[in-house]
C-alpha cells in the first residue's frame, strides 16, 4: 500500500508556506499527498507538482462542485455546462500537478438537497459528466475516485450500493470510488461488506476516524477494514484525512468546531505509525 494523507488538515490551498510542514510528511514515511484542488490556475498546480517531485511524493486531488450554478448534474443545461467546464479545470490542475488519481465528492454541490434523492435525469447527466472525465483522465495515465458522502452532506450519492451502481452506470475503467470511513461510518451497516461490494473499484481509500481525528483514538475498526482490503488485493493508496478547528473556511464546511488533535506532529506521526502497524498485522 501507499501512506497518503489528505492536506485539507494544513490548508484548503497549499502554497510555498507549506512545505516545511510537507517535508516533514516525507521525512514520517508519507509516500504522498493529496493535494485540494478548489481553486486557483492550473500553472499554480503545475509548479507545486514539481516541488513534491524534488521531496520524492507521489500526490492525487481532492476537489468538489462548489456552488449551485455550476452543477454537472441540473437540469439546467447553462449550469451544467458550468459544471463540465468546472470539473475539466479541476482535471487540468490534478495533471499539471501529477496527479495519479483525481477524487473527491465531485457530483453534486456540498450542503445542497432537493429533498429526495438523485432523480433519474440527475444521474444521467452525472454519469454522462463523469464518464466523459474518466476519458480525458484515462489519456493522462490518471483515474478517477468519486467520493459518496453521508446523508447530511450530499444526496446523490451516500452508500456503497449505490456507488457499485454508479460506477456501472459510468461504465469506464478509469472510473473508480473513494471510499471514506467516515462517511461509510454513518451510513454502512457494516464497513467490511460494503468495502467487498465495491471492491475493485476503490481508487482511493480515506481512512478517517468516527470524528474526524486522528485513527485509533476513535471507535472505527481499521484492523477488520484492511483485513478485508487485504482479501480483495487493494493495494493504493491509504490516505489519512483529519480535520482541525483551526482553518474557518475547512471547519465550517465539515463542521469541526473543535479541536481533533493536539498538534500536527501529533497527527501525522501518530497517524503514520497507527496505520503502518495496523496494515501490517490485517
Amino acid at each position: 500500500m501507499k501512506l497518503g494523507i489528505n492536506l485539507l488538515c494544513l490548508t484548503d490551498f497549499v502554497e510555498d508556506s507549506h512545505f516545511d510542514s510537507i517535508g516533514r510528511l516525507r521525512d514520517l514515511g508519507y509516500d504522498g499527498v493529496e493535494v485540494p484542488v478548489l481553486k486557483g490556475a492550473v500553472g499554480h498546480y503545475e509548479r507545486l507538482g514539481k516541488k513534491l517531485d524534488a521531496l520524492g511524493l507521489g500526490r492525487s486531488t481532492t476537489s468538489i462542485v462548489p456552488t449551485p450554478e455550476a452543477s454537472p448534474v441540473s437540469s439546467d443545461a447553462d449550469v451544467r455546462a458550468r459544471g463540465l467546464a468546472h470539473l475539466d479545470w479541476a482535471l487540468d490542475c490534478a495533471i499539471a500537478l501529477g496527479a495519479e488519481s483525481m477524487g473527491g465528492p465531485f457530483h453534486a454541490p456540498i450542503g445542497v438537497f432537493t429533498g429526495t434523492g438523485a432523480s433519474e435525469d440527475e444521474l444521467k447527466y452525472g454519469a454522462d459528466a463523469h464518464r466523459a472525465l474518466a476519458e480525458r483522465a484515462a489519456a493522462h495515465g490518471m483515474y478517477l475516485s468519486l467520493e459518496p458522502l453521508n446523508r447530511f452532506e450530499t444526496y446523490y450519492l451516500n452508500t456503497m450500493e449505490q456507488a457499485r451502481a454508479y460506477v456501472d452506470r459510468v461504465g469506464h475503467p478509469a472510473f473508480k470510488i473513494m471510499y471514506d470511513t467516515f462517511h461509510a461510518n454513518v451510513e454502512e451497516r457494516r464497513q467490511e461488506e460494503a468495502i467487498r461490494l465495491i471492491g475493485p473499484d476503490i481508487g482511493v481509500f480515506h481512512v478517517s476516524e468516527n470524528d474526524r481525528g486522528i485513527p485509533g483514538r476513535g471507535h472505527i475498526d481499521f484492523a477488520a477494514m484492511f483485513t478485508v482490503l487485504k482479501e480483495i488485493g487493494y493495494d493504493g493508496w491509504l490516505t489519512l484525512e483529519a480535520f482541525g478547528a483551526g482553518l474557518p473556511a475547512i471547519a465550517a464546511a465539515t463542521r469541526v468546531w473543535r479541536p481533533l488533535f493536539p498538534d500536527f506532529e501529533t497527527l501525522f506521526s501518530e497517524s503514520a505509525t497507527f496505520i503502518r502497524k495496523t496494515w501490517a498485522a490485517a
